[in-house]
C-alpha cells in the first residue's frame, strides 16, 4: 500500500514541510489493553467559514468515570497550533460555525452554569434552563465560556444554521405529554411494540434574541404532523425555506419510507411533498442559488440495504407544484459512479461528496452542469474519512490515516484540475505510539472459491520472518457493508491485535463479499448467500496464505463482531479447522433474527424472502443449522440490552453448542446494547478474547484473576 502520508508530505512545497512521523520505538514494548483504550483520538474537522480555523472532536477515556468523553479544540491554520474550547465531564460535540465565524454551536448534556454573553445575566440563565439531556450550546472560537442557547424538554437529533446566522433550526420530539405522564401515572410504564415511539419535528431558535438577551431560548415548533418523523434537513440560501426528510416513523425498519417535503418558515405547519419516490429519499440541500435541491435516493429502485444510492436534483419552482414521482422527474448525477456517494456540500466550487473506493477513501467533485466527475483527493492509498470545506470551498478539512499513521486532522487548498494536494497537519495523535513497537500492515488478495476477488489486511509482528509459520487469527469486521482497511488503528475495542502479534501470530481481516468501497455487484455477491459465501472468502484467504508457507494450519482462530460475529458462528458450525472461535453480537439463527431484530428489512434484503415464505434459505444460512458437528471452543459476547442482533441468538447458540458437548462460554455485558461503548466493559472484552485464544491457540493456562471465570465455578 502507498503510504499517503509519506507521499503527500513530501510534495509539499519547502515552505510546508511537514516531518514524517517515525513510529521508532522501544525494542520490544507493546502498549497493554489498558493503555490502548487510554490514547487519544479526532474526528469531525470542521473549517471556519473563512478558512482560518478547523474545530475538531477530540477523545480521551476518564477511568473514573468509566467514559470516552469528547471535547472541542481548535487549530489555527497559520500557526498550526491548537487550544481546547471546552471541557468537562460530559462529551461536547457534533459543532457547526455561525455563517459569519463568530460563533461555533454544538451539542452537549452538562448542565448550564457558564457565562452567556452578558454576565448579569448569567446567575438567572443558570436558574431557568437546566435542561437535563442533550441541547445546543454556543461558545466564541476567540475566546469566553460557553453558555446554553436552547433548553428544549427533549433531546436534541441534529441542528442547522440559517444562512444569515440568526436562526438555528433542530429535531427534536415533543417533549413527554401530559397524556403519556397521566399514562404512566396510571398503568405505571409499558410499550406498544412497533407503535410506542417519539416523533421528531421541526424547531426553530431565535439565536438574535438570544444574544441580546443572554438567557436560553424557548425554541418554536414548525411541524406538527404525527405521521412524519423529521430527519436530515436544510435551510435555502434565503432563508425563507426549509426542505426536510420525513419517514413514517423513527424505526430503523421503517427507513425506507422517508420521502423529501418543503415549508415556508414563515408559515409553520403548512408541509408540500416535493420528491416521493418509491425507497428512500434523505440528506436533502440547496443549490448555492436556491433554485435546486440535492438529495440522496435509491431512484425507486426497490430499497436494499446493499445496493447503490446516486445523488439526485430537483428544481425547485417545479416539485413545490407537482412532487416527483418517477426516476424520470429527476436529474440523476452519480450514474458513474459505482458506490455510495455521501454529499459533503454544494457551493461555488461544485458539488463536493465523500466516496470509498475499495480500502481508500477520497473527495470528489462534481460540476453539475456537465456532471463531469474528478477525484480532488490523491494519490492511491489516501485514506480520508471525514472532511468540511471553507464557505467559498477553496479550503477543506479533513481526516485521514494509513498504514503508519493513526487518523489525523489535516487542512489544504482544494486542488485544481492538474494540481496535487498540498495538506498541512493540525494534529499528532500517531505521537502517542513513537515509544511502541506495533507491527505491520498490509493489503493482500486472492480468489475465492468462485471466483471472485476478496481483499483483506493482513498484520504482521513487529519482527516478522518469511521463513517462519505463524498462528493466524482471523477478525472480520460487521456490516456486511463495512470495510477494514491498511492502517494504523491499534486501538481495537473488541480484539486484542497488537497483542496477539506481540504473542507471535498473523492476524488477517478479510473484506468479504459484501464489504463497502468494491461496487455495488460486489455487495450483492451474498444475497441468498450468507454464511456460505462469507466462509468460501475467509477460508480461501487462510489457504491462499498457508500457500504461501507462513501459516501454521494447526493453529487457527476466528472472531468478529455483528456480521462478524454471525460469520463466526457460521464457521464454527461448518468447519473444524480452527482452535477456537469468539462470536460477537452474532446471528446464529436467521428466523430468530428476522422476528426480533430492529432492522427486520435487513434479513428480507439479503434472504430475499421471509422465513414462512423460505424456510429453506433460512436454514441454509443458519449457523445454527449444522450445530450438531460443531466442534471448536466457542465464546460468545453479547450485550444484554441489544436490539439489533438481539440476545436470543446467544442464547441459541450457546445452548446448543453446550448439549452437542462443545466447549463454549457466554458473557453478557450489563447495559450494553449493540456496540459496547465504556472502557471498562471494553476491557473485559478485550481481555476475554486474549485469555480465550491464548488458552485454545497457545496452550497459555487461563490467568486465576481472568474475567472469563465465572464466580460459580472458579474454572
Amino acid at each position: 500500500m502507498t503510504h499517503f502520508l509519506a507521499t503527500l508530505f513530501y510534495r509539499l512545497r519547502a515552505g510546508l514541510l511537514v516531518s514524517l512521523l517515525a513510529l521508532t520505538a522501544l525494542a520490544g514494548v507493546t502498549p497493554t489493553i489498558n493503555e490502548l483504550l487510554s490514547f487519544k483520538s479526532v474526528a469531525r474537522p470542521r473549517i471556519s467559514p473563512d478558512g482560518k480555523f478547523v474545530a475538531y472532536e477530540l477523545t480521551e477515556t476518564d477511568w473514573k468515570e468509566n467514559a470516552y468523553v469528547t471535547q472541542l479544540w481548535l487549530a489555527d491554520v497559520q500557526s498550526g497550533k491548537s487550544i481546547p474550547l471546552t471541557r468537562g465531564k460530559k462529551s461536547s460535540d457534533s459543532a457547526q460555525w455561525s455563517p459569519d465565524g463568530r460563533w461555533l454551536a454544538f451539542m452537549t448534556e452538562r448542565e448550564p452554569g457558564s457565562i452567556p454573553p452578558l454576565a448579569e445575566k448569567a446567575e438567572k440563565t443558570s436558574a431557568e434552563a437546566k435542561p437535563a439531556v442533550r441541547q445546543i450550546w454556543l461558545i466564541s472560537p476567540v475566546g469566553g465560556e460557553a453558555w446554553a442557547l436552547s433548553k428544549h424538554g427533549a433531546a436534541i437529533e441534529t441542528f442547522r444554521w440559517s444562512e444569515d446566522g440568526k436562526q438555528i433550526a433542530f429535531t427534536a420530539p415533543v417533549p413527554e405529554s401530559k397524556e403519556f405522564k397521566a399514562r404512566k401515572e396510571k398503568y405505571s410504564d409499558y410499550e406498544v411494540f412497533e407503535e410506542d415511539f417519539d416523533q421528531n419535528q421541526l424547531w426553530v431558535l431565535d439565536v438574535a434574541a438570544a444574544e441580546q438577551t443572554g438567557l436560553a431560548g424557548e425554541a418554536k415548533a414548525i411541524t406538527s404532523d404525527p405521521k412524519i418523523n423529521v430527519t436530515t434537513f436544510a435551510w435555502s440560501p434565503d432563508g425563507q425555506r426549509i426542505a426536510f426528510a420525513g419517514a413514517d416513523s423513527p424505526l430503523l425498519a421503517m427507513s425506507a419510507t422517508s420521502d423529501l417535503y418543503m415549508m415556508e418558515v414563515a408559515n409553520p405547519h403548512a408541509v408540500t411533498k416535493v420528491v416521493a419516490l418509491e425507497g428512500p429519499e434523505t440528506a436533502p440541500a440547496f443549490s448555492p442559488d436556491g433554485t435546486e435541491l440535492i438529495f440522496t435516493t435509491s431512484l425507486a429502485r426497490p430499497y436494499r440495504s446493499y445496493a447503490n444510492r446516486h445523488l439526485a436534483t430537483v428544481r425547485v419552482a417545479e416539485v413545490l407544484k407537482s412532487p416527483a414521482k418517477t426516476p424520470a422527474d429527476v436529474r440523476d448525477l452519480t450514474a458513474a459512479f459505482d458506490e455510495d456517494p455521501s454529499l459533503i456540500e454544494w457551493n461555488a466550487g461544485g458539488i463536493f461528496f465523500r466516496g470509498q473506493q475499495k480500502t481508500d477513501g477520497h473527495l470528489f467533485a462534481l460540476d453539475p452542469a456537465r456532471l463531469t466527475l474528478r477525484r480532488v483527493t490523491s494519490p492511491d492509498g489516501f485514506g480520508l474519512t471525514e472532511a468540511s470545506l471553507s464557505r467559498d470551498g477553496r479550503a477543506f478539512a479533513f481526516v485521514a490515516s494509513d498504514a503508519t499513521h493513526l487518523p489525523e486532522v489535516f487542512v489544504a487548498p482544494v486542488p485544481q484540475i492538474g494540481e496535487t494536494l498540498g495538506p498541512r497537519r493540525l494534529t499528532a495523535m500517531s505521537d502517542q505510539f513513537s515509544a511502541y513497537t506495533l507491527g505491520s500492515v498490509e493489503l493482500i488478495s486472492w480468489q475465492s472459491k468462485d471466483g471472485a476477488t476478496i481483499e483483506g489486511v493482513l498484520h504482521k509482528p513487529a519482527n516478522y520472518d518469511p521463513a517462519k509459520k505463524y498462528p493466524l487469527l482471523i477478525v472480520i469486521h460487521g456490516g456486511p457493508t463495512g470495510i477494514s482497511r491498511p492502517v494504523l488503528a491499534p486501538a481495537n475495542r473488541y480484539y486484542p491485535i497488537e497483542q496477539f502479534l506481540a504473542k507471535g501470530a498473523l492476524v488477517l481481516e478479510p473484506n468479504y463479499r459484501g464489504s463497502a468501497g468494491y461496487g455495488e455487484k460486489f455487495r450483492a455477491l451474498n444475497v441468498r448467500n450468507l454464511g456460505v459465501g462469507d466462509m468460501w472468502d475467509v477460508m480461501s484467504g487462510i489457504d491462499a496464505l498457508i500457500a504461501r508457507g507462513i501459516v501454521d494450519e494447526t493453529k487457527l482462530g476466528s472472531m468478529g463482531w455483528s456480521q462478524g460475529g454471525y460469520i463466526s458462528a457460521f464457521l464454527t458450525t461448518n468447519t473444524d479447522r480452527f482452535k477456537a472461535i469468539s462470536v460477537g453480537a452474532g446471528i446464529s439463527d436467521w428466523s430468530t433474527y428476522y422476528v426480533n431484530t430492529d432492522i427486520t428489512t435487513f434479513t428480507r434484503h439479503y434472504l430475499d424472502a421471509t422465513p414462512w415464505d423460505d424456510p429453506a434459505i433460512y436454514a441454509k444460512t443458519s449457523p445454527i443449522t449444522n450445530i450438531r458437528q460443531a466442534k471448536t471452543p466457542t465464546l460468545i459476547q453479547h450485550g444484554d440490552r441489544d436490539k439489533r442482533v438481539p440476545p436470543p441468538n446467544a442464547f441459541e447458540l450457546f445452548r446448543g453448542l453446550r448439549d452437542v458437548g462443545a466447549t463454549t462460554r457466554l458473557i453478557l455485558y450489563a447495559g450494553f446494547g449493540h456496540p459496547i461503548t465504556k472502557p471498562k466493559s471494553n476491557r473485559a472484552v478485550l481481555e476475554h478474547n486474549l485469555d480465550w485464544f491464548n488458552h485454545y491457540l497457545f496452550g497459555d493456562p487461563i490467568p486465576a484473576n481472568s474475567p472469563l471465570l465465572g464466580r460459580g465455578t472458579g474454572k
